[in-house]
């Protein structure tokens, strides 16, 4: 793009850590842990189909604040138990603590990502900004082998506030010593990440394996991590 950037920051679910593989895994061998195939109520393919529409649910009230930590790690699952004709609610919710302690502890990363971070972290100080929570992120990060490419992992927890609020941009800026004006921001999700840059006055490439339609203005769209070879 013929801009000379000198920070660059990434989202970590679905951009660089595989949140779905990785979801995907630890759902299904917690079906298999906990027998409930024997309860005769729902499949594996199911629990995982109705986790997914629950989970992006929940993380949207989240982002908009309607719902604090606590009741995303509560209810999600009871939800999701609910849902499938499932009543037990004290099983439900301890099989919600140990997705929470297994999940993140799976390796899969999104394709290319390893490549592409091994190329930029010889060019680049490479920073996280994430919504999750400080301790399910840094052990997804030391799991799948991406702490040592960053510099500093900048989660909503750590900045006391969200994607998209300019404020975790702002602590992000300061804690770097970057600037927006020679920053560039990589993400998956067109409000949180990339609508959050661009009110920041920061470039923009939107992570858009699955060519989702839409009308938002970015800096730049990719489909492939490798793409961004060809711009940074």
């Amino acid at each position: 793009m013929g801009k000379k950037y000198k920070h660059l920051f990434f989202d970590l679910d679905h951009t660089l850590w595989d949140y779905d593989q990785n979801a995907r895994e630890s759902l299904v061998e917690l079906y298999s842990v906990y027998a409930l195939k024997n309860f005769g109520k729902f499949s594996a393919e199911q629990l995982v189909d109705k986790f997914f529409r629950v989970n992006t649910q929940f993380w949207y009230l989240y982002d908009l604040k309607k719902i604090d930590k606590e009741h995303l790690r509560e209810e999600r699952f009871r939800t999701v138990f609910r849902e499938l004709g499932f009543a037990d609610m004290d099983l439900a919710f301890q099989f919600g603590e140990d997705y929470v302690n297994l999940c993140p502890t799976k390796t899969a990363v999104m394709p290319g990502a390893i490549e592409l971070l091994t190329y930029l972290v010889e060019k680049y100080p490479i920073h996280i900004i994430t919504n999750g929570f400080d301790d399910i992120q840094s052990v997804k990060i030391k799991s799948s082998g991406l702490e040592k490419f960053f510099s500093e992992v900048i989660t909503s927890q750590r900045a006391g506030a969200r994607k998209p609020s300019p404020q975790i941009f702002e602590y992000a800026m300061q804690l770097t010593g970057a600037t927006p004006s020679t920053s560039a921001m990589v993400g998956d999700n067109l409000v949180t990440d990339i609508g959050g840059a661009r009110g920041h006055g920061i470039d923009h490439f939107y992570f858009n394996p699955e060519k989702h339609p839409h009308t938002e203005p970015v800096t730049l769209e990719i489909h492939s991590l490798s793409e961004l070879r060809h711009h940074f």
